[in-house]
């Protein structure tokens, strides 16, 4: 099964493990998707089935745990350190997601969020794994350092330009070579990383600090006209869920990419937040105005940010497919 758009230009949000072993992945264009595996169903996503179902995950893992850290629709950390039996506890816990949601869920248990979360994606889908910091260098010390949350693409290019291309060799490398090429913090963080150490608490509330809506277009837009009338319908679609949730945003923003894959954003703060559609909608036109795209546009988008609660106490708070994820430091 394979998660996408339908439009010419459409990428795949998601598919199963057995559409990925034919090579379909995640932002790969559809149509690639489509020749790689032509037998695999094709669905539309339904974000809004995602965020009911997560809903009700969630509140079922809040009945269980008292401190959950949710970082999206279908991952969160729980602190496991109150429990008598944290793996009984977890077990429970993943039969009544199943009983009463009806999905599976992986699960990593390690002493910080780090072996969590790294033990949480060893054995996808349905996996149970429990790691000590021990136990999770020895396993992972083959493995890439990309592997670790922390270490994107460019750096971990940047390590194997070094020598250093597993885990193991990141962890044994000599500090001052480490220093000296990303600097002391995060030549340091590194290697801390590599030797899965992390003391990271697990944190009761997730920090929304915007929100967005673009569209990729199937022909490229041309018309200023046409580009105005689709970023004023996003701008009024975004501020109606802002004031849904009770939130307001400062900065304005807009993403224009190009039909050459150029892409531009260009911002703007207000004096005070606003969810007003109207107000918002029409800083996005003024800010496409003063770009005037030179070429035609394959994607626009608008963005509030600096988001803060409707009392104005602070940023705003938000509860968060694929089989989900617990990711349980205890």
């Amino acid at each position: 099964m394979v998660v996408s758009g339908t439009g010419p230009r459409a990428v795949v949000t998601t598919a199963s493990y057995e559409a990925r072993r034919f090579g379909v992945g995640s932002a790969m264009p559809a149509a690639r998707a489509r020749r790689l595996c032509p037998q695999a169903v094709f669905l539309p996503p339904d974000f809004q089935t995602y965020r009911e179902v997560s809903k009700r995950m969630m509140a079922i893992v809040r009945r269980q745990v008292e401190h959950v850290e949710v970082v999206g629709l279908d991952e969160a950390y729980l602190d496991l350190s109150g429990l008598f039996s944290p793996r009984a506890a977890m077990r429970r816990l993943v039969a009544e997601i199943a009983d009463e949601v009806g999905i599976t869920c992986s699960v990593g248990i390690g002493e910080n969020k780090l072996i969590a979360k790294v033990a949480s994606d060893a054995e996808k889908p349905a996996g149970f794994v429990v790691l000590t910091r021990e136990q999770a260098c020895a396993r992972f010390a083959a493995a890439r350092p990309g592997l670790v949350p922390g270490i994107g693409p460019k750096t971990a290019a940047k390590l194997e330009a070094l020598g250093l291309t597993t885990l193991g060799a990141l962890a044994a490398a000599d500090e001052r070579v480490l220093v000296e090429r990303f600097g002391p913090n995060l030549g340091r963080d590194l290697q801390r990383r590599a030797r899965f150490e992390h003391a990271g608490p697990v944190s009761n509330a997730r920090k929304v600090v915007s929100e967005s809506r673009e569209r990729t277009f199937d022909t490229d837009l041309g018309n200023e006209g046409e580009m105005r009338a689709v970023l004023r319908e996003m701008a009024l679609a975004l501020c109606e869920s802002l004031a849904r949730h009770g939130r307001s945003g400062r900065t304005i923003g807009i993403k224009v990419r190009l039909d050459n894959w150029t892409t531009v954003t260009r911002a703007h703060t207000l004096a005070a937040p606003t969810c007003d559609g109207e107000v918002v909608a029409a800083e996005a036109l003024r800010l496409l105005a003063a770009y005037a795209p030179p070429r035609p546009v394959r994607l626009l988008g608008v963005r509030v940010a600096g988001l803060q609660s409707e009392e104005g106490s602070g940023p705003a708070g938000e509860v968060g497919g694929r089989a989900p994820q617990l990711a349980l430091p205890v």
